[in-house]
């Protein structure tokens, strides 16, 4: 090279080049990422199946939700006091099914730390979140055991609650991938009230088992009725003629932590104490 003739510095390699990688072109890459990433860590952690709890990021526990109520209360009597009290109040009401997603939890996790770590089996995973998701990987922690989280990448999350276990804290930009991650190690599914987001994931789920995606032996358990039936009106369904007995038949109910929990127990042991298929070697 003649001395005069300046170097230039070397292109950057493709996969390092985030303006490249952020790119409509990368777009598929970005998706096996979002495969790969999860099936490696998973992997390395030894996770045989899961457990995935569902619910609202809006319920909070019962002392944030006594705190929340005490600050209601302070102040002059109006009508917006009057009604931070009964937003307060409910929130208090609610405030039970964060702490029975939390025990529940805790008891699964106890539970199944019994079978071993290698591979670990019936792992808690949730979304990620606050609220009912945080109380899912808070029991979990408690227990003494890992946890899941699958967050979701959005403008107003604040990422992953603290109660995930670190190495198993997942974050993603794709919904679909992450509702692969949540169907693909899964034998129960756990819904606790919840909004939009916990009917979306619901129904995907049933969607799966419907048209045979999924393995018929998946325990769909649906927690707190008086919720879910003022909701949905599941039998109305039946009597329209838009699900049949065997479609409703696929769905159970609990009320209580011990309802759930024997319900989630007898299952397991019932339909997956094998593995299906030893990926965790794979």
């Amino acid at each position: 090279m003649s001395p005069s003739r300046k170097s230039r510095s070397a292109a950057p390699l493709a996969f390092k080049n985030p303006k490249f990688m952020e790119s409509l072109a990368a777009r598929p890459l970005r998706i096996l990422a979002e495969y790969f990433d999860p099936m490696t860590r998973l992997q390395q952690e030894g996770v045989g199946d899961t457990i995935v709890m569902f619910g609202s990021a809006r319920i909070p526990s019962r002392e944030e939700a006594l705190a929340r109520l005490k600050r209601a209360q302070k102040g002059r009597d109006s009508a917006e006091k009057r009604a931070r009290v009964r937003e307060a109040r409910n929130a208090l009401e609610m405030s039970r099914y964060y702490e029975e997603t939390r025990e529940l939890a805790r008891r699964i996790t106890e539970w199944s730390m019994g079978f071993g770590a290698t591979p670990r089996r019936f792992v808690i995973c949730s979304g990620g979140g606050p609220g009912l998701m945080e109380a899912a990987n808070r029991g979990a922690a408690e227990a003494g055991g890992k946890s899941i989280g699958l967050c979701i990448h959005l403008p107003h999350e604040q990422g992953g609650n603290p109660y995930i276990s670190p190495e198993l804290n997942f974050n993603f930009h794709y919904f679909f991938m992450r509702k692969l991650w949540f169907s693909q190690l899964a034998k129960a599914l756990v819904v606790f009230p919840g909004g939009f987001g916990t009917m979306d994931e619901l129904w995907e789920v049933l969607t799966l088992l419907q048209t045979g995606k999924m393995q018929p032996r998946n325990l769909i358990l649906i927690y707190g009725r008086r919720y879910w039936d003022e909701v949905l009106n599941w039998k109305a369904m039946l009597r329209w003629g838009t699900l049949n007995e065997r479609e409703y038949n696929v769905l159970q109910f609990a009320d209580s932590v011990d309802e759930a929990f024997e319900r989630v127990k007898t299952w397991m042991e019932k339909y997956h104490l094998q593995l299906d298929t030893d990926w965790t070697d794979s």
